[in-house]
């Protein structure tokens, strides 16, 4: 049986590139390929043995290693199983800079640099592509997760010819706001790790990853807390070894450093068909994920762009089944169906010519029902604005067809600084600590959270820090969709603040409180991220904090709980709530404990805005229903086919 499937291939029945697993291998090719600038970057090259082809390519540019070197192989091809099975041409290359490739690594390398960029890296290996390997079909796909979504965004701009298919998946976008900060806050937990090994300058070429911090407790909330002010890491652990962490260092805010690092103004002439993923639980690239959509789908409008985001932490629709995360259940496999039914669909229809699989501009999972979701744009149409008011009594006023003050936005503009030294009553008050700062989590023993965004909060019954709003038990399911806004009138006693609001989901049978989202938000950038300013002693503030994006019900008899808070630590560096110019620049003396107050009433009554879908606007997307060659994208024809 084995020869004569053998035989049918080689006679080219199956149809194009389409063999089964058992019958192909693949032989692995070490190149160097020079840029235009004359530096070669490192590149392994895995081409299917003894089928026909043509082939396309599949590409992934990485700065984590293309390991492994010299003869082995990797024993996992493309973004799944499913892609070796079928059979491409997988190019893995080390970016400028980074283990085997010559160059200087600049992070998030602005597009503009010298005229050689990764968009020009990536432009030049797919020319040397094209020209040097054989048995190829002229069409290559790109994608990569994180900072190779980075890498992904960036190949797309003026797409070369041959690229007709990207996935950028958790790009990064703009360091600024992902990954490293939150609307300015410093991610200490996932930087500290993440740059002691990947931000140490090699000393050449290697394939050696430089060793990890190895922290002296399982217990990171003691560690973090037992360190310090920042100023303590160079002291204690970088001595001033890590360039990009120094970077951060002196460049507190949103300046032109930070400013040149952002993509999505550059995000144009994308010509490639395009599918940007992302996950409602991921807590370092959210913001890449729709901030890159979004861009791609202003600035390239006949472009087809599609949107995935499903119930994922970072990067988990392309590992396990995706089926739970924390204490969330999703009632299904959902990674695997991510894999199976829309990332491989799109990558051979685009490829290899298959059948189109007819996918929604948006295909989002909608979390409190667990159902995949399929809309014309995102976000979608027909919204309803509603409010959820603060109220001091602990409750919290669910207003439905209330209209915003100001339109919603996910954006990264702060509100022109409100504040008035009147106190409209009433409020709630609550002193924050910076020796005991709220944690973010009840696990404390990974390198930094995932498990957290879905996570209980009951474990932080009985803090006084920690200001809890809810509704009464719903009365019917109220669906959330789109970006959310806090609008916080707030005051401290100090110059100094930090805001933390989540959004939760309390179930009726058990009493769990799942976190929906969240977001944070340093205080001083209330007027300008570029300009910072203390806070007037107890004058009342609005604090806007855009909470990115969710579509979740909430179930007929669930109530909706608010928690706001201070700190959020130490995924989050403690506020020392004294203003210094640069935070990063605090002493101990400078951490003092504060009152806050947070207003819910009057002119000044503390809120968030949201808008809801009805029910007849949701449908349900079944993948084996659609079957047409028509893109159901809506967008012009003029759409590239």
């Amino acid at each position: 049986m084995k020869t004569l499937w053998t035989f049918l291939l080689l006679m080219g029945w199956l149809g194009q590139a389409e063999v089964r697993p058992e019958t192909l291998s693949y032989s692995k090719t070490v190149v160097d390929i020079p840029m235009r600038d004359g530096i070669h970057l490192h590149t392994h090259i895995y081409s299917p043995d003894n089928v026909p082809g043509p082939f396309a390519f599949m590409i992934n540019r990485t700065p984590y290693s293309i390991m492994p070197y010299e003869d082995a192989k990797k024993t996992q091809l493309g973004p799944s199983s499913r892609f070796k099975e079928h059979g491409f041409i997988f190019v893995y290359q080390d970016v400028r800079g980074r283990f085997m490739s010559e160059g200087e690594f600049v992070n998030m390398t602005p597009h503009s640099q010298n005229g050689v960029n990764q968009n020009t890296d990536t432009y030049d290996t797919l020319e040397w592509l094209l020209n040097n390997i054989p048995n190829h079909n002229g069409k290559a796909g790109v994608w990569g997760i994180s900072y190779p979504g980075f890498f992904t965004s960036t190949a797309i701009i003026d797409s070369h010819p041959a690229l007709v298919a990207a996935s950028p998946q958790a790009p990064i976008a703009d360091w600024f706001w992902d990954d490293v900060h939150h609307n300015g806050a410093f991610s200490l937990q996932l930087a500290f790790t993440f740059l002691y090994s990947f931000g140490q300058e090699r000393e050449g070429l290697t394939t050696r990853w430089p060793a990890p911090f190895e922290f002296p407790t399982m217990d990171k909330y003691a560690f973090f807390k037992d360190l310090g002010p920042l100023s303590n890491v160079n002291s204690k652990h970088f001595h001033g070894e890590i360039p990009f962490w120094n970077d951060i260092i002196a460049h507190p805010n949103y300046d032109s450093f930070w400013q040149a690092r952002n993509i999505l103004p550059h995000l144009k002439g994308v010509t490639s068909n395009v599918l940007t993923v992302g996950g409602w639980f991921d807590a370092e690239d959210l913001y890449g994920v729709l901030k890159t959509y979004q861009a791609i789908e202003s600035q390239n409008p006949n472009t087809i762009n599609h949107l995935v985001m499903g119930p994922w932490s970072h990067g988990a629709w392309a590992r396990g089944s995706g089926s739970r995360l924390g204490d969330a259940d999703f009632g299904s496999p959902t990674s695997e169906f991510y894999r199976e039914h829309i990332e491989f669909p799109f990558f051979l229809h685009h490829l290899y010519g298959k059948p189109n699989p007819s996918l929604p501009e948006a295909m989002i999972f909608e979390t409190g029902r667990n159902k995949w979701r399929q809309f014309n744009q995102w976000p979608p149409q027909q919204l309803k604005h509603g409010v959820l008011a603060l109220k001091t009594t602990g409750d919290l006023d669910l207003q439905m067809e209330a209209q915003p003050e100001k339109p919603l936005s996910s954006g990264t503009t702060a509100p022109s600084d409100n504040k008035s030294t009147i106190d409209p009553a009433p409020f709630v008050s609550f002193v924050s600590n910076p020796k005991d700062p709220v944690p973010y989590s009840e696990e404390m023993e990974s390198r930094w959270g995932r498990r957290f965004m879905a996570e209980d909060q009951r474990f932080l019954h009985g803090r006084k820090d920690v200001l809890s709003f809810q509704t009464p038990p719903l009365e019917q399911d109220i669906t959330i969709a789109g970006p959310l806004m806090a609008r916080l009138f707030v005051a401290t006693n100090r110059t100094a603040a930090d805001w933390v609001v989540k959004l939760i989901d309390v179930h009726p049978e058990d009493g769990k409180e799942l976190m929906v989202r969240w977001e944070m938000f340093r205080g001083r950038f209330r007027e300008s991220f570029e300009k910072p300013k203390p806070f007037e002693k107890d004058a009342i503030t609005e604090i806007e904090i855009p909470l990115l994006d969710t579509l979740h019900t909430f179930r007929k008899g669930h109530r909706i709980m608010i928690q706001v808070q201070s700190s959020f630590f130490p995924f989050f560096d403690m506020n020392p709530q004294t203003y210094v110019d640069n935070i990063f620049e605090a002493r101990r003396r400078h951490f003092k404990k504060a009152n806050h107050r947070v207003y819910t009433g009057g002119e000044k009554a503390s809120r968030i805005e949201f808008t809801s879908l009805p029910e007849h606007a949701l449908r349900v997307w079944n993948p084996t229903a659609h079957h047409s060659e028509k893109s159901p994208s809506e967008k012009s024809p003029t759409h590239k086919p």
